[in-house]
């Protein structure tokens, strides 16, 4: 149900002063040029102080040309390229991959956006909540998440306490029968990175699972046919279809 701007100004009245609060809004308003209300800019600020936590889109649940209010522990972060605009500017962009407890997607990051993550502000691991993000479709398929320029980005908003105490990847046990080539690459802060991966069999159905660096050298040590557990695996769309990856903080026993 939608609220009135005196509404959003209860939800968090507890936190700031209704003076403190209309300062804020004014403030906003003048800054973007009074191009946006004032009861979309109080929805915001409920919306970045956690109080409006109806509004959040599970990952799944995205659809393409909308705007959503997401959020999702970082699982990847590609390399920064550079583009030329037409007017002849340079601009940059970065992909994440995202996950919460239902699906993934493709976060794109801008221009001086991604000073945040050379910052180490976000890395993998990171939990981030991505506030009036636009949507549209994944250029490998799926969904994928901007953030426009009415958007706002929360790194490690309190709301992820909660999703950290269930968010936790699947466990993967099957047999171990496909060992692929690795592959070595390196990474932005010039280390050396390595990536392999391995096709398990699960009750009969066969799953293809990413490993990367520390995880590629535990494999070493597998033979084919070994039973092996797969701790902490979650589910990417990838290249146009379904992907499981070791997190980091996984890990790969082998089954008796």
């Amino acid at each position: 149900m939608y609220k009135t701007k005196a509404e959003l100004i209860e939800l968090i009245a507890d936190i700031k002063t209704k003076k403190q609060i209309e300062k804020e809004i004014q403030t906003r308003y003048t800054t973007y040029g009074e191009l946006v209300d004032r009861d979309t800019i109080t929805f915001l600020l409920v919306d970045e102080l956690g109080r409006n936590t109806q509004s959040i889109t599970k990952i799944a649940n995205l659809t393409p040309n909308g705007d959503h209010t997401v959020i999702g522990r970082v699982l990847s972060i590609s390399d920064s390229k550079t583009f030329k605009r037409k007017n002849g500017t340079t601009g940059r962009v970065i992909n994440l991959e995202i996950a919460d407890d239902t699906a993934s997607c493709r976060f794109v990051m801008w221009n001086g956006d991604i000073d945040i993550i050379k910052n180490k502000e976000i890395k993998v691991g990171t939990w981030l909540k991505i506030i009036n993000g636009y949507t549209k479709p994944g250029f490998t398929g799926g969904v994928e998440i901007n953030l426009g320029r009415w958007g706002m980005l929360v790194v490690e908003p309190f709301e992820a306490s909660a999703q950290k105490d269930y968010y936790n990847g699947e466990n993967l046990n099957g047999v171990l029968v496909l060992k692929e080539p690795s592959k070595a690459f390196f990474k932005d802060e010039g280390d050396i990175g390595f990536v392999t991966t391995i096709t398990i069999r699960e009750h009969n159905v066969k799953k293809e699972v990413v490993l990367w660096d520390h995880h590629v050298k535990e494999i070493q040590s597998f033979k084919i046919g070994d039973g092996i557990t797969l701790k902490n695996v979650v589910k990417k769309w990838q290249n146009g279809k379904t992907e499981y990856h070791l997190l980091q903080e996984g890990g790969l026993e082998k089954r008796k």
